[in-house]
């Protein structure tokens, strides 16, 4: 991690991106470095069940248990994100920060040295090059925030964007009620 590295943080999309992939999303970032950052949208859940692609990883399944979409980048691959209770780096899992941390979903969850507690499927993920973060950030498209213990397993991931925002206090707890199209307003 380098000095002014947004890893573990929040990213909220602002009212002013105008990228659909990214409208209202809350967006972890897993790696933040000079090289770029890459990071998970959080609340974009898909209509797949985990247990239709890994039956092996459903029991596991934070609610919902579905599979979500991390992003437009890379949708051929899959991130596995899971807490756990004693989140050491062993064979299959590399932790990440606050008891999170990724496992390797090829390997079997018996097969996890780690005591995992609950898991989030990722499909694709959120990636810039360098500056490019920096540039929408300079550009108010979106906030950084911290992020709250539930945030990147949460059970109501279609309230995450205002939620996240209300906690905030302020202008930001006040943009959580923007509505989707403010002409509808």
């Amino acid at each position: 991690m380098t000095a002014g590295s947004l890893r573990g943080r929040l990213l909220v999309a602002m009212p002013a991106l105008l990228d659909p992939n990214f409208d209202r999303t809350v967006t972890l970032l897993l790696e933040h470095t000079e090289e770029g950052a890459l990071g998970l949208v959080l609340n974009r859940p898909s209509e797949t069940e985990l247990e239709d692609p890994l039956p092996e990883w459903g029991p596991l399944a934070a609610e919902p248990p579905v599979v979500f979409v991390g992003g437009p980048v890379a949708l051929d691959g899959a991130i596995g994100l899971a807490r756990a209770s004693a989140p050491v780096d062993t064979e299959g899992w590399a932790p990440l920060f606050g008891g999170l941390g990724t496992v390797d979903l090829r390997r079997a969850p018996e097969d996890i040295e780690v005591p995992l507690e609950r898991l989030r499927v990722f499909l694709g993920h959120a990636g810039w090059g360098p500056g490019q973060l920096e540039g929408e950030l300079a550009e108010d498209a979106w906030v950084v925030v911290d992020a709250a213990p539930g945030d990147a397993l949460c059970d109501d991931p279609d309230g995450l964007w205002r939620r996240v925002l209300r906690r905030q206090g302020g202008r930001l707890a006040w943009l959580a009620n923007h509505p989707p199209d403010p002409s509808q307003n």
